[in-house]
Order: structure tokens, then sequence, then C-alpha cells
């Protein structure tokens, strides 16, 4: 037994020795970010003085409970560094300046408990957002939120940074910095305060400047041990007195340096709150919320490939939910996984939950030692600390986005750091926002909302139909005029879009060419609003006034651009067709036409089967009747169908030959005598409706001529790929292609209406080619010639399918 805990306590050990160069790196950052941020939680100035240690110690809290959150599980790195989010000050200044402001400062103690129980309420809703957002699996939809509008509030926060380094440096309160001359005199012209603030901000620089030549990630910490040691070797070279210059202003004067760790408890008092004042910070608490919500969703993913470790982002945010829910329970501030500490903590072996255990520990020694030390630190090394991270988020919010974004998101970054410097965080981040969504608004409205405009003839439906048929409807389709629309359709897009159907109808364009519909694929429209909805009633209304129907396309009733166009009575307007795809839409419209013209020709019953939807009624009738559209129409028909539909005469020959006729007189003439031979080797089979004729991979038997009823071929692809359905009428060919081929079927036919089909078998085909040759090949470059027609629609309409 003795042997087995030796042996299993082996790993243990070895990762405690091999963690303790990143516990000694991941320690010497929480000490400086304590000292730099922690001594700033409060304002410096009124019954906030003297605070500093209180922050001090309400920072390690923070990050003590949530490394130890982290490392026992709740996050999936093993070595996650928590610490207190450090972008909240700015917002916890405006919160204590608020309540400080709205209460008065004649009761100290009242206007502390209330700041306390206000900056702990912020952890509480900070954790209570994380945890629904990760438990709700929402964490993705934050990723979505404008990534510049972030950039900027962070740009806002450096020019904070920058001149709380100027406050602290001089030792003045934040309430007394204004943008003004006399504050530049302050500063610049007054050499006192010169010396004070330049040798932070000069070290800041040199850092920089440092790290930009040389990257190490030992480099940061090492320097800002050696500045504190030079400074007291300095200090003690000349023999300089320590109060003397803490009284100038170079040291820290604790005023309650002697306090424990636990001081800040003392300030909290439920009795003492002014709750009307607490409620009074729920505009900057929310403000601060928001803020705090967009770091974990971008952090995690970023530092998961920094680490080429794969994490649940939601995961991680109900890891963010527990640790600022206890932080607030416990009364500290909110906190989060730092992206740098945690990844310069891997880089030096801190890769195992004992490395975090040990780096809490290490903190933990560091908060019981209590905030005495601190004022023995040098005010240049915070200022210092506070000036690079300052300028930091200043050179990543202005330079190192100059290229990476447009001109008007730049312009939002710009702007939101000037409302913040200017006015406060809470109306740099509303102003952010706005001027996104009006930025939004113009480059949508800029957008190509019509991603294709043409005519009918050069997308036909996938239906095969006799040759004599296509010819009629590729002419008559010009007067099918088809808007293909993308995008989300609202006030800004619709315009264009308007204004393009009312280029159609003007009078130029309709003398020029007269449509009779107006098809509308909305397949990649992600949605409508009320705007566009009522813009395209009155589309409606235009066409109705021109005797154009609208064909509406790509979404179903129940669908939201449906609910949206229905919301409005746009569905139940007279002249207004549904259809739920595009292929569907072209479809009914060919066989409008094709109903027009036998009507016309007063033809009592339709001598051709049609497919799709069966309507009995022609839609606006008067435009059939002496107009343009009409005479188009009519001399199309004259010029194609009148061919094969000329009234009977007894001399007709019995079928299969007239079925030859349509399939095949619109490529070469199909003569009696020289086709006779044909007709023994064709079978004749009637097929119920439903009867499956072939499966997509058989073996092919044979090729079928269509003499009545309807065939339907369905083609199936890979997935994502949607099927696509192609109907055979009567006087087409079904199967040809495989069957000349040999190759496998490829699609699977189904007798849609009940048939008469004329089989030519494959043993068949093999004998006309043994008895007549040249009878053989002449009927195979026919239905070659009608294969290559209907596959080129076919393609036409899968490349133009989306």
């Amino acid at each position: 037994m003795t042997l087995r805990v030796a042996s299993g306590s082996r790993p243990l050990f070895r990762d405690i020795l091999r963690s303790i160069p990143a516990v000694i790196l991941g320690t010497l950052l929480n000490i400086l970010d304590g000292i730099s941020y922690g001594m700033i939680i409060f304002p410096a100035a009124g019954v906030f003085s003297g605070l500093g240690g209180v922050g001090v110690s309400m920072f390690f809290v923070t990050a003590i409970f949530t490394q130890l959150i982290y490392s026992a599980g709740a996050s999936g790195f093993a070595g996650a560094n928590g610490s207190m989010m450090i972008e909240v000050v700015p917002f916890f200044h405006l919160i204590a300046n608020q309540i400080a402001e709205e209460m008065g400062e004649e009761n100290p103690h009242a206007v502390l408990a209330t700041t306390m129980v206000a900056f702990a309420f912020s952890s509480i809703l900070t954790g209570a957002t994380f945890f629904l957002l990760g438990a709700l699996r929402l964490g993705s939809l934050i990723g979505f939120f404008p990534r510049h509008i972030l950039v900027g509030c962070i740009g806002g926060v450096g020019v904070f940074l920058v001149i709380t380094g100027l406050t602290v440096s001089t030792r003045i309160s934040d309430d007394e910095f204004t943008l003004s001359l006399e504050t530049f005199k302050f500063f610049v012209l007054n050499l006192h305060n010169l010396v004070m603030w330049l040798p932070a901000f000069l070290l800041a620089v040199l850092l920089r400047v440092i790290t930009h030549k040389w990257e190490h990630q030992l480099i940061f910490p090492i320097y800002f041990c050696i500045i504190p040691a030079i400074f007291y070797v300095v200090i003690a070279a000349a023999h300089i007195d320590l109060g003397t210059l803490r009284e100038a202003g170079w040291l820290f004067d604790m005023g309650s340096s002697r306090e424990p760790w636990y001081h800040f408890y003392k300030l909290f008092d439920f009795g003492a709150t002014d709750w009307p004042a607490f409620w009074a910070t729920m505009p900057t608490q929310f403000a601060l919320l928001f803020f705090n919500i967009l770091h974990p969703p971008l952090n995690v993913p970023a530092l998961a490939v920094s680490l080429n470790h794969d994490v649940d982002t939601d995961k991680e945010l109900v890891a963010h939910g527990y640790s600022n829910l206890l932080a607030g329970l416990i009364g500290t501030v909110p906190n989060y996984l730092v992206y740098v500490n945690t990844l310069l903590f891997y880089r030096v072996g801190g890769d195992t939950r004992v490395a975090g255990f040990m780096l809490a520990g290490a903190t933990t020694i560091l908060l019981l030692a209590g905030t005495g030390p601190i004022a023995y630190i040098p005010v240049m090394v915070v200022g210092a600390l506070i000036f690079v991270l300052g300028i930091d988020l200043v050179k990543e919010a202005l330079w190192d986005t100059r290229h990476r974004v447009s001109t008007s998101e730049y312009i939002t970054i710009a702007s939101i750091m000037i409302c913040m410097t200017v006015w406060d965080f809470v109306t740099g981040v509303l102003f952010g926002i706005v001027v996104s969504c009006i930025f939004f608004v113009v480059q949508s409205s800029q957008r190509r909302s019509i991603r294709a405009l043409h005519t009918g003839d050069s997308v036909m439906s996938t239906v095969r139909r006799p040759g004599a048929h296509r010819a009629y409807l590729r002419d008559v389709s010009k007067q099918t005029t088809i808007v293909r629309l993308q995008g989300f359709m609202f006030f800004g897009t619709i315009t264009h879009v308007e204004e393009a159907i009312r280029a159609l109808l003007d009078e130029h364009s309709w003398r020029r060419n007269p449509i009779r519909f107006l098809v509308l694929d909305l397949a990649l429209v992600a949605g409508v609003d009320m705007s566009a909805a009522e813009a395209f009633v009155r589309v409606q209304r235009l066409l109705a006034g021109k005797k154009v129907v609208l064909v509406l396309c790509g979404f179903s009733v129940d669908s939201p651009v449906g609910r949206a166009l229905g919301n409005v009575g746009l569905l139940e307007t007279d002249g207004v067709e549904l259809f739920e795809t595009f292929s569907d839409a072209v479809e009914w419209t060919e066989n409008t036409y094709l109903r027009a013209w036998f009507r016309a020709q007063k033809a009592e019953t339709l001598p051709v089967a049609l497919p799709g939807r069966q309507d009995d009624v022609i839609p606006f009738p008067g435009s059939i009747v002496d107009s343009p559209r009409r005479a188009a129409l009519i001399d199309a028909g004259w010029r194609t169908i009148a061919r094969d539909h000329s009234p009977p005469s007894p001399q007709d020959a019995p079928e299969p030959f007239n079925t030859l006729v349509r399939a095949f007189s619109s490529y070469e003439p199909i003569d009696r005598d020289t086709y006779a031979p044909l007709i023994p080797y064709l079978k004749r089979m009637s097929v119920p409706e439903g009867t499956i004729l072939w499966k997509q991979g058989d073996v092919p038997d044979g090729l079928y001529i269509v003499e009545s009823g309807i065939l339907r071929a369905t083609y199936t692809f890979a997935d994502p790929t949607p099927p696509m359905v192609e109907s055979m009428v009567p006087g087409t060919i079904a199967g040809e292609l495989s069957a000349l081929s040999g190759l496998e079927r490829n699609a699977t036919c189904v007798v849609e209406r009940a048939a008469v089909v004329w089989k030519l078998s494959l043993e068949d085909l093999a004998k006309l080619e043994d008895d007549h040759p040249e009878l053989a090949r002449a009927f195979t470059r026919l239905v070659l010639k009608v294969a290559k027609l209907d596959y080129d629609i076919l393609i036409t309409a899968l490349a133009t399918r989306q």
C-alpha cells in the first residue's frame, strides 16, 4: 500500500515541480495587475480617497475564487488564469461618482456602503447573465455583435487608462481632469507635475520599444521588477527620506495600510445603504453588463486557437457565471478568464490544474500579507503599468485597425472613443450602437437586393414538352419577367426593387417588351419588414393596372416571409399567385401560355396534358384579347403549335405514328413511309398512376415515348443538394440516354398521371439495328437531338436554381 501511494504521488510531485516557473510568473502578473488596477477601482478623491488598499484586496479576493473555480474543472482550460475584469474600472468610477452625487458626501459611511453593494451587484448581474447564456447555449450569438463597436469601447477604456495614469501619477482626482487649456498647462507647463508623470509614461513607451524588438513572456514582469529596484538604489545612494518622497507623491500614502485584507467587508452596511441611489445606477450597470458579456465569447475562441485546444464556449460561459455569482455573493468585483495571462502561464509550463491551484495558493499568500507593502511601491511603477495598458488599448483600437476595417467602421471606432472621453462610457456605448445601426442601414441599402433580372425565355421549367410547344413557349415567355431577390427586404433595400419594377412598366419599356407575368423569386430572402411588405402591395397595384400577374415563389405561407406578406393582405389579392419553388412558378406560367393559345383557338378541351397545378381560369383574361401581348401570343402559336395540332384528316395514321410526329417533327420531317418499319419494334404499354417504371441506379431496359398521361422523374443528388424533379408530357421521350449508352438510370421515374407509352426495349433496338441499320441510325440521331435540348434545359434549371 505504501509503495502504491508513493508511486501514485510521483506524477503529482512532478506536476508541482514543473509548475513552479508558471506559478512564479502568474504571481508576478497578479501583483502587477493588483497594484495597477486594484488601486484604481475606486475614484481617488472625496469620500473614496485612501481606498487603494481596499481595491487591491477586492482584486485579490475575486482573483483567488475565480482561480479556484476554473482549476476545479469549471473551465476547459486546465491552466486557466482568472482575474478581475480591468475594463470595469471606468464604469465603477461612474457608479461611485453617481452615488456620491446622488447622496451627497455628508454621510461617507452610507455612500461607501451603497457603492460596495452596487459593485457586488454588478458581479451578480454579470454572473447570472453568463450562466443563462451558457446554460441556454447562446454563447455563439454574442459573437455576431459588431466587433468594431467593441473595439471602439476598448479604445475608450484605453483613453481612460491613459488619463488615469496621469491622475495617479500627479495624485489628483478624476473629477479634476477636464479637456481644457488649464488642464494642459497643469500637466505640461507645470514642471513639478511634468516630472511626476513623464517618467512613468516614458517607462511605458520604453517597454513597448523593447517588446517590439524582442518578444519574450518574461520581459514584462522582469521589467517592472527592475524599476523599483533601481528606484531604491538611487534613493539609497542619494540618502533621501521615504517620508519626504511620500509627501512629494513619489510613494503611495496608504492611510489604511495597517488594516487587514478583510477590511473592505466593514464598508458593507445594508442598513445604511441608500436604495434609491443604488437603483439610480441601473443604466450604468446595464452598460457595464453589456460591455462585460462581450469579452469571454471573443477571448475564449481566440485562446483556444492560440493553444490549439478545443473547448466549449458555452461551458466557459457557465464557468464565468459561477465565478461572478460567487464574487458578487462574497462582496467583490466581476472577473473573467484573462487571455494574455493564461497564454503566458501555459507557455512556461502551467498547463495543469495543479498549477492553477498553486497559483490560487500563492495569490492567497499575497492577500494575507495585507496592503501595507503597497506603501513602498513607487507611484511611477503603477503609473507605467496603467500607461502600458492604456497605450496598448488605444493602439489596438486606432492603429491596428487602420487597414483592417472599412472607413465607416473606423469612423465609428473613433467616434465611440471621443464620446467616451468627452462625455461618459454609457453615452459612448449607446452612441456606438446608434452609429452602427445607421451605417448598417446605409450599407445594406447600397447592396444589390436584386441578384438577377431576366426574361422567361432564358430559364424554362423542367417539363419535357414536345418540340413545337418548346418553341412556342420560348417565344412567348419573353412576356415573363423574372426578378430574383436576396438578403433582407427592409425600407433600405426595397426602394431599389420597387424602382426596378416601375422601370419595367414605364411607357418606353412597355412598348419595347410588354409583360404578362412578373415572377418574384424570394428563395434567398431572409425576411421582409412591414415597409417592404407594403411596398410589394404598391407594386401589385401597379401590375394590376397593366393586367400583369404577380407570381411569388421561394417561400411558404407559414414561413417568416409568407407571414409578413400575408399580414398586409398581399397573398389573398386577385392577380397574385404563390408557389413554393421557382420551378413550379415557371411551369405554371408556361401552362397558362399553352391554355391561352388553345382557348384562343376555341378548343373546348385541351389536346395536351399539362402537369402541375390545374387552373381552369386564366388570370386577367382581358389581357389575352386585343393587345400587343395577344398578338405576339397568337403569332407564336401559329408558327409553332399549329403545325402539330391542325384538325385531323381521314388520312391520319393510327398510333404510334402520331406520337412520333409530335415528338420529332420539330427537328426534321417525319415521313410515314420512312418510319413505318419502326412501328413493329415499339410495344404499347398502359401504366396506371403510381407505377414505378424504373429506379435510380437500375440497369436500363429501353426508352419510352409518351402518348398520353404524365411521367415524373426525380434526380437525387448527394447531400445537401436537393433533388430535381422533371415531368414528361405526351409527345416526349423518357429514359433515352441511359438506354442508348447502356449506363445505369440516373433518376427514378414514376407515373404521375395514368399514361400510355410506347416502349423500345434494348433487345428490339438491337434487332432494329440489325434489320434496318439506316433507320436505326436516323432514329438514334433524332433521339439524341431531343435529349440534347432536354438536358440543356435541365442543366440550366440546375445552374439557376439558387
